[in-house]
């Protein structure tokens, strides 16, 4: 054994942006500015690029199997128009969802989108986001004179692409200029510097997704650290935003209570006094889909992630078939236990949801 040699502690590995490996482009999102600086930012990465007739129809990518051709399409980019300007709804989130992209850069093992994009799990943005806003303002219009919600992240982590497309910047500035519009968005990753000069009048609502260490460790690779999502989330209140966090998804694992009174131990104790102000959260517990489970466990196949039938209740879905949640004890006891962590770290926070 050697002696004098004393180990340092390693340091912790800064989270890079998203760079993709391949870029799609529709021949029309090249006549906007969104669809050019990305065209140009791709030529000043090297990043290979090629042109598509449609960004809903990718097709030949590389790869010689079906999961190598997954971990491509994680990291292929697609710069297309949004044309469907009819907005989903985002219960309990908001009231509508703003479509300013679809698919993720992370590779977290429990998400919904696995299920929801199927086939397409590459990433697409829209140029067009002066059409897409302008849809957003016949909304606000048509509810007036109630606020009307948008949530950003229903289909996306937008901010982890912001250093590319620039959209959330925009859509902050248009909010708030808005009286009765609101914007709401959640993120895995930290990269918000951008986003701390702008105006947005307490419009925006920004949200951070942050989990006990177990479930950030064993189900959430490609995303932010959750030292890194929290120093963000500093700079969030700091610049005056209001801030929320979402503990999604709540987990039963050996160990979760100690798990998730650390989570709230180290939010209480590295946030801000400014978080204090209007702080929110929402609590979502783990469910899944048999068509969920089929698909996480061909592209994780060395996944922990619990997902036993036999354990789970029965709940009819918004999709039109059944999902899993925990049965009413353990999902009561999930609730209790956190929403007291809650309060006892931040006596002045709101619970918007459990579900």
């Amino acid at each position: 054994m050697s002696v004098g040699v004393t180990d340092k502690p390693r340091k912790a590995v800064t989270t890079k942006p998203f760079v993709p490996e391949l870029v799609y482009f529709e021949p029309e999102a090249l006549n906007y500015p969104m669809g050019i600086r990305i065209r140009d930012w791709a030529l000043r990465e090297g990043i290979p690029h090629r042109m598509t007739t449609s960004h809903n129809r990718i097709t030949n990518l590389p790869g010689e199997t079906e999961t190598e051709q997954y971990k491509i399409a994680k990291r292929t980019l697609v710069v297309g128009l949004r044309k469907t300007l009819k907005f989903d709804t985002s219960k309990p989130s908001a009231e509508y969802a703003i479509p300013l992209a679809t698919g993720c850069m992370g590779h977290c093992h429990y998400c919904y989108l696995q299920t929801t994009l199927g086939a397409k799990p590459y990433i697409r943005v829209y140029v067009n986001i002066d059409d897409i806003l302008a849809a957003a303002k016949n909304y606000i219009d048509e509810r007036s004179p109630e606020i009307t919600r948008f949530e950003a992240a229903c289909t996306s982590d937008p901010l982890g692409l912001e250093h590319i497309t620039g959209s959330l910047a925009e859509t902050i500035a248009f909010m708030a200029k808005q009286p009765l519009g609101r914007l709401r968005f959640v993120s895995k990753f930290h990269h918000v510097d951008s986003l701390l000069g702008l105006e947005h009048g307490g419009h925006t609502r920004v949200r951070f997704s942050v989990n006990a260490d177990y479930v950030i460790r064993s189900f959430e690779p490609a995303t932010s650290r959750f030292a890194e999502r929290i120093e963000a989330a500093g700079k969030i209140a700091r610049a005056g935003y209001p801030l929320g966090f979402i503990i999604a998804p709540i987990i039963w694992f050996d160990g979760w209570e100690e798990g998730y009174a650390e989570l709230l131990k180290r939010l209480a104790a590295e946030l801000p006094p400014e978080a204090g102000r209007d702080l929110t959260f929402e609590l979502i517990q783990h469910r899944f889909t048999k068509t969920a489970k089929t698909i996480i466990e061909k592209r994780y196949p060395k996944t922990k992630l619990e997902m036993d039938e036999a354990k789970r209740k029965k709940k009819w879905g918004r999709w039109g078939q059944n999902k899993y949640v925990y049965p009413d004890e353990q999902a009561d006891a999930l609730r209790m236990f956190i929403t007291e962590r809650i309060f006892e770290a931040f006596p002045g926070a709101k619970i918007e949801y459990f579900t």
